[in-house]
């Protein structure tokens, strides 16, 4: 027995191959009468070779789609980089449009958000510069605008407080935790 397809037009969620969902949402915006929306976050990261821009999907390997499922499934489903079409069992499931709108408010109505993920006192950090790389401590105090902190590590047996500037250290914090206002 075939899988009726609805008439209306509706937002559902699409499964990308891994890092590919601005791509696979852009080729997709090509096809008649579908909308595509793939919110994106752009962040700093402290890595070893100093501070790199990161750009990556809101949520990974999954991006929105708005069209009619009667006349625009096959296109949507055989898309480049497309896995499937997010559903339960053989019915796929339309995302409410209340939802895509509380997305859109909380990325700002930005396509690519810029994300600043900063320390807080308590924070645990690595070190990534100078000879003391590698360890880990916690952030004691936050000086001038963020850009240096005092970092209470304990090296040879007894604990020290350091100044370094923020871009020596290595956070945990998750940029996407810092979208949902979590972090």
């Amino acid at each position: 027995m075939p899988l009726e397809l609805s008439a209306e037009a509706a937002w559902y969620v699409i499964h990308t191959r891994p890092k590919c969902e601005h791509l696979a949402a852009g080729m997709m915006q090509g096809l008649p009468e579908v909308e595509t929306y793939c919110p994106r976050i752009k962040f700093q990261r402290s890595t070893r070779r100093g501070k790199v821009w990161f750009i990556e999907a809101l949520f990974p390997s999954y991006f929105f789609a708005r069209f009619v499922p009667a006349t625009s499934i096959r296109a949507v489903r055989h898309s480049p980089n497309v896995i499937r079409i997010v559903g339960f069992g053989d019915t796929m499931t339309p995302v409410p449009e209340g939802v895509i709108q509380a997305i859109r408010a909380e990325m700002e109505d930005q396509l690519v958000k810029v994300v600043h993920v900063g320390v807080k006192v308590g924070d645990v950090v690595e070190l990534t510069e100078g000879p003391m790389r590698g360890l880990k401590g916690i952030v004691n105090t936050v000086l001038s605008g963020e850009e240096r902190v005092k970092i209470l590590l304990e090296f040879l047996g007894r604990e020290s407080l350091v100044e370094v500037k923020t871009t020596q250290i290595l956070t945990d914090h998750a940029p996407r935790a810092v979208v949902a206002g979590r972090d």
